[in-house]
Protein backbone atom coordinates (compact mmCIF):
# COMPACT_ATOMS: atom_id res chain seq x y z
CA UNK A 1 0.00 0.00 0.00
CA UNK A 2 1.71 3.27 -0.82
CA UNK A 3 1.52 6.70 0.99
CA UNK A 4 -0.97 9.00 -0.02
CA UNK A 5 1.07 12.24 -1.10
CA UNK A 6 -0.80 14.11 1.65
CA UNK A 7 0.05 12.19 4.25
CA UNK A 8 3.96 11.75 2.51
CA UNK A 9 3.88 15.69 3.14
CA UNK A 10 2.77 16.11 6.95
CA UNK A 11 5.03 13.02 8.11
CA UNK A 12 8.26 15.72 5.90
CA UNK A 13 7.01 18.49 7.77
CA UNK A 14 7.38 16.54 11.31
CA UNK A 15 10.58 15.34 10.40
CA UNK A 16 11.83 18.41 9.53
CA UNK A 17 10.30 20.40 12.32
CA UNK A 18 11.59 17.44 15.47
CA UNK A 19 15.73 17.49 13.62
CA UNK A 20 14.83 21.64 13.51
CA UNK A 21 15.18 21.64 9.83
CA UNK A 22 13.73 25.17 9.10
CA UNK A 23 14.58 25.26 5.34
CA UNK A 24 13.15 21.80 4.32
CA UNK A 25 10.33 22.70 6.11
CA UNK A 26 9.93 25.94 4.78
CA UNK A 27 9.83 24.59 1.45
CA UNK A 28 6.78 22.28 1.81
CA UNK A 29 4.63 25.85 2.28
CA UNK A 30 3.28 28.18 0.09
CA UNK A 31 4.98 31.68 0.47
CA UNK A 32 1.08 32.73 1.52
CA UNK A 33 0.91 29.67 4.33
CA UNK A 34 -1.48 30.91 7.31
CA UNK A 35 -0.48 29.08 10.38
CA UNK A 36 -3.43 29.84 12.85
CA UNK A 37 -2.32 29.71 16.72
CA UNK A 38 -5.62 29.30 19.54
CA UNK A 39 -5.35 30.80 22.79
CA UNK A 40 -4.49 34.77 24.02
CA UNK A 41 -0.83 33.80 25.00
CA UNK A 42 2.15 35.95 23.41
CA UNK A 43 2.53 33.23 20.35
CA UNK A 44 -1.12 33.04 19.57
CA UNK A 45 -2.89 34.44 16.26
CA UNK A 46 -2.43 34.19 12.79
CA UNK A 47 1.00 34.00 11.17
CA UNK A 48 1.05 34.76 7.70
CA UNK A 49 3.52 34.33 5.70
CA UNK A 50 6.09 31.57 4.76
CA UNK A 51 8.48 33.79 7.11
CA UNK A 52 6.30 34.61 9.85
CA UNK A 53 5.15 30.91 10.41
CA UNK A 54 9.13 30.23 10.05
CA UNK A 55 9.26 32.79 13.19
CA UNK A 56 6.78 31.14 15.14
CA UNK A 57 8.74 28.23 15.04
CA UNK A 58 12.01 29.87 15.95
CA UNK A 59 9.97 31.34 18.92
CA UNK A 60 8.73 28.27 19.89
CA UNK A 61 12.39 26.52 20.53
CA UNK A 62 13.45 30.16 21.78
CA UNK A 63 11.09 30.26 24.31
CA UNK A 64 11.94 26.71 25.52
CA UNK A 65 15.59 26.79 25.19
CA UNK A 66 15.33 24.28 22.58
CA UNK A 67 13.64 21.50 24.58
CA UNK A 68 10.08 21.64 22.72
CA UNK A 69 9.32 18.19 21.54
CA UNK A 70 6.42 16.64 18.97
CA UNK A 71 5.65 13.24 18.69
CA UNK A 72 3.39 12.45 15.74
CA UNK A 73 0.75 9.91 17.02
CA UNK A 74 -1.17 10.04 13.77
CA UNK A 75 -1.92 11.76 10.32
CA UNK A 76 -5.70 11.07 8.48
CA UNK A 77 -5.96 12.53 5.19
CA UNK A 78 -9.11 12.60 3.11
CA UNK A 79 -7.99 12.63 -0.21
CA UNK A 80 -9.05 15.90 -1.38
CA UNK A 81 -6.38 18.72 0.18
CA UNK A 82 -6.58 17.79 3.90
CA UNK A 83 -4.87 16.25 6.72
CA UNK A 84 -4.88 16.07 10.63
CA UNK A 85 -2.08 15.24 12.81
CA UNK A 86 -2.42 14.23 16.33
CA UNK A 87 0.88 14.68 18.36
CA UNK A 88 2.10 15.10 21.83
CA UNK A 89 4.63 18.15 22.78
CA UNK A 90 6.47 18.33 25.53
CA UNK A 91 8.40 21.24 26.70
CA UNK A 92 10.48 23.60 29.71
CA UNK A 93 10.02 27.13 30.23
CA UNK A 94 11.60 28.51 33.06
CA UNK A 95 9.55 26.38 35.86
CA UNK A 96 6.94 25.31 33.88
CA UNK A 97 7.12 22.03 31.98
CA UNK A 98 3.66 20.91 29.76
CA UNK A 99 3.08 17.88 28.21
CA UNK A 100 -0.31 18.01 26.33
CA UNK A 101 -1.93 16.84 23.55
CA UNK A 102 -2.81 18.33 20.69
CA UNK A 103 -3.08 18.71 16.60
CA UNK A 104 -2.90 20.26 13.40
CA UNK A 105 -5.46 20.66 10.46
CA UNK A 106 -3.89 20.70 7.24
CA UNK A 107 -5.18 22.59 3.93
CA UNK A 108 -2.98 21.15 0.92
CA UNK A 109 -2.93 22.85 -2.37
CA UNK A 110 -0.68 22.00 -5.29
CA UNK A 111 1.32 19.19 -2.70
CA UNK A 112 2.09 22.60 -0.65
CA UNK A 113 0.79 23.61 2.74
CA UNK A 114 -1.09 26.35 2.83
CA UNK A 115 -3.18 26.43 6.05
CA UNK A 116 -2.49 25.51 9.28
CA UNK A 117 -5.00 25.14 11.86
CA UNK A 118 -3.51 24.17 15.18
CA UNK A 119 -5.36 22.69 18.26
CA UNK A 120 -4.82 22.06 21.71
CA UNK A 121 -6.12 19.83 24.59
CA UNK A 122 -6.13 22.16 27.00
CA UNK A 123 -6.16 26.47 25.87
CA UNK A 124 -6.05 27.68 30.05
CA UNK A 125 -2.86 25.65 30.32
CA UNK A 126 -1.48 25.96 27.04
CA UNK A 127 -2.07 29.64 27.44
CA UNK A 128 -0.01 30.02 31.08
CA UNK A 129 2.90 28.31 30.01
CA UNK A 130 3.29 30.18 26.74
CA UNK A 131 3.00 33.98 28.94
Amino acid sequence: MTEHPDYALVHRGYEAFTAGDLDTLAALMTADVIHHVPGSSKLSGHHKGREAVMDYYRSLMEETGGTLAVELRSVFVDGRGHAMSVHTIRADRGDRGIEMGGGLFFTIVGGKITDIDECVADIEESDAFWS
